[in-house]
């Protein structure tokens, strides 16, 4: 483990002329995400949906293969305390929160496989498109800590029996074709070029909409979850706790190779 794993990664965001503002985040790992981008991306998320020159937010991730590795690895080796764990783990609720809480639709563009954290974000969004390449998979109680945080969101938007499915089974992925069926991705496409054209498509066409209506069809859709900002941030608690165990050490030490 480096510093420079911790230090890396980056989230940016443009707006067109259309005011359709696009929100990128980065990790050279599979686009995994240290505490620092997901601050950083709930951050922006956060801005841009108080942005008056916003009308639709475009949530993607860079690179070509994986939309999400989830939790930084890199990171989760250095937490020593509850508190810290805790610290971490809060971050994802952060980001989920900021969805949640934006006055925006938010599109999801996930152009390749989601995993843990991953399929929470994707899931936060309010309309998500995806490649064909997607696979999902909940592997959080393989390395002993379970997908408590995101659970709510991937729960919200799949139904109870896939979150149980993809929870328990927790090595495995499910493909794109199963996530679009159980509604997590709205429609799957061949490659990138087709699922940018999508995206930009429905984009375009939201950004049409009257601003108030989409604003409070965002409050109908949420409804139900205010006390997710509470809720959230107690299942950061439990992962907090779980991370520190001798089976996750002993995982993420054999996987970290």
């Amino acid at each position: 483990m480096t510093t420079s794993a911790l230090t890396a990664g980056k989230v940016e965001a443009s707006t067109d002329a259309h005011g359709i503002t696009t929100v990128t985040f980065f990790h050279p790992s599979h686009n995994s995400l240290p505490s620092r981008v997901l601050t950083d991306l709930a951050d922006t998320i956060r801005q841009f949906g108080q942005d008056p020159q916003t009308k639709v937010i475009v949530l993607k991730s860079g690179g070509d293969r994986t939309f999400c590795a989830g939790a930084s690895f890199d990171e989760l080796q250095t937490i020593e305390t509850k508190e810290q764990g805790e610290e971490f783990f809060s971050g994802f609720a952060k980001v989920i929160n900021a969805c949640r809480t934006s006055s925006k639709i938010i599109i999801g563009r996930v152009q390749g496989k989601a995993v843990g954290g991953g399929v929470g974000v994707a899931a936060a969004t309010d309309y998500c498109f995806a490649t064909t390449q997607a696979a999902i998979k909940l592997s959080e109680l393989a390395v002993g800590i379970g997908p408590f945080v995101v659970g709510p969101a991937v729960e919200r938007k799949l139904g109870t029996a896939a979150f149980q499915q993809l929870a328990l089974d927790a090595t495995e992925f499910r493909s794109a074709a199963w996530a679009r069926d159980k509604g997590l991705y709205a429609d799957l496409f061949e490659d990138q070029a087709s699922l940018d054209t999508a995206v930009q498509t429905f984009a375009l066409k939201l950004a049409a909409y009257a601003p108030d209506a989409l604003r409070a069809m965002k409050r109908v859709f949420w409804e139900g979850t205010e006390h997710w900002d509470t809720l959230l941030l107690e299942r950061a608690a439990i992962s907090g706790t779980l991370v520190l165990s001798d089976f996750t050490r002993n995982v993420i030490q054999k996987m970290k190779g």
